[in-house]
């Protein structure tokens, strides 16, 4: 048969989870089915990177069709939807949660996470230590004034709307785990736990791997003026990632443990409360021992990965959380919080610490920095553990779903 996929995300330029999941998946389908043929959606020309891995002079069964769209947003339900009136395919794979208003019979999207109807957990607790606590409590205020007007005004209707229609529209959903499934089935009623099909995330396994060569690892940190002592995070700076609490809690590690020349450095594109992030970080006096680089091209990361001491991650809500995985496979230990998607994919290979509580965050990173024994454990078991997980899984369990549509 003849399968559509909205590849508009896969080719943008500057991607995270979403973007990269459905790069990733489009490029192992495309090279592991040689039975159906393709038509790739997009709103603009493929870039270079994604036509090279697309390998289009050798695969004969993918074609590219553009479809230009005069607004900036709405191309899904705007430009997709005419093409899918007057020329639709076989089947329709949709990699993240918009479909468009119009979609063949057979028509499959993917569901990350629904963070945007879960706020009541990511804004139910606020930094708990007395560290600046008046200064946080009215610098917090003013931050959920500030998100709900800016995040729930523009986007959160529309992602509930697109949401709920992909749920009741299409004939199948992919959840990315068992925590997302189970999250939407308690917030949406009336969705049969059968139209949903658990297929994990993957990995770049090529990338991300144990670096022997200390030359080239050496060569990335001096390009991005990372030191030798270094804890590492990689994630959207903003609230819902906990950036607060990561920031107090390695304050309190530095208080209690003033010799250690470690510093925090933060990898990721910033989001809501990215401003309030710098402010908190130049109260508390942390501005030489927090290296803020942004976003980060994907090629330097393993390098980076490797050489860090240990890997944070704080997030209060993830639907998968990748970088964990990708943490474990470059052979650094994970120090993650306690929610149940993090416990899920991580299983017993990461230390876990009350994600409220900055004070048992340092306390544990002081355990995962100076337990040689837990060290070496977590780092075995995060290398084994990598190892069932992979894009060419991901995308052949997919695959199994869209030919039993």
């Amino acid at each position: 048969m003849t399968i559509g996929i909205d590849a508009s995300r896969a080719n943008r330029d500057f991607k995270t989870g979403t973007e990269w999941y459905s790069y990733y998946l489009i490029t192992n389908l495309i090279k592991i089915d040689k039975e159906n043929k393709y038509i790739l959606y997009s709103d603009k020309p493929l870039n270079r990177a994604f036509l090279n891995d697309l390998n289009l002079s050798n695969n004969k069964n993918v074609r590219v069709k553009v479809l230009k769209w005069p607004f900036k947003y709405f191309w899904t339900i705007g430009r997709l939807s005419l093409e899918m009136i007057f020329k639709r395919p076989d089947a329709l794979f949709v990699p993240a949660h918009s479909l468009p208003l119009f979609f063949p019979k057979k028509t499959i999207n993917t569901i990350h996470d629904i963070a945007f109807i879960s706020n009541d957990v990511i804004y139910s607790k606020d930094v708990s230590s007395d560290v600046s606590a008046s200064s946080y409590k009215l610098l917090n205020f003013f931050v959920k004034i500030f998100t709900f007007c800016q995040y729930s005004f523009k986007s959160t209707d529309h992602l509930k709307w697109s949401t709920k229609f992909a749920l009741r529209k299409a004939r199948k959903i992919i959840a990315v785990s068992n925590f997302t499934k189970n999250d939407i089935l308690k917030n949406y009623k009336k969705i049969s736990p059968n139209k949903i099909k658990v297929i994990y995330n993957g990995f770049n396994n090529e990338l991300y791997r144990p670096v022997e060569d200390e030359d080239i690892k050496e060569s990335v940190l001096k390009k991005y003026g990372i030191p030798e002592d270094f804890l590492l995070y990689v994630g959207r700076l903003e609230k819902k990632k906990n950036i607060y609490n990561l920031i107090e809690g390695f304050s309190i590690f530095k208080e209690n443990n003033k010799d250690s020349s470690n510093k925090l450095v933060l990898i990721g594109s910033a989001g809501f409360g990215y401003d309030e992030m710098k402010y908190i970080i130049e109260e508390l006096g942390l501005e030489d021992d927090i290296i803020n680089l942004g976003w980060v091209e994907e090629d330097d990361l393993p390098c980076i990965f490797n050489k860090a001491n240990v890997f944070i991650f704080p997030s209060l809500y993830e639907g998968f959380g990748i970088p964990v995985i990708q943490a474990m496979a470059c052979g650094v230990p994970v120090l993650s919080s306690d929610i149940d998607v993090l416990m899920e994919v991580a299983h017993d290979c990461a230390l876990f610490f009350d994600r409220f509580n900055p004070i048992d965050m340092a306390r544990k990173l002081e355990e995962i920095l100076f337990d040689k024994e837990l060290r070496q454990n977590l780092i075995s078991k995060g290398l084994s553990h990598s190892k069932n997980f992979s894009w060419e899984k991901c995308a052949r369990e997919t695959l199994e779903e869209i030919n039993s549509l």
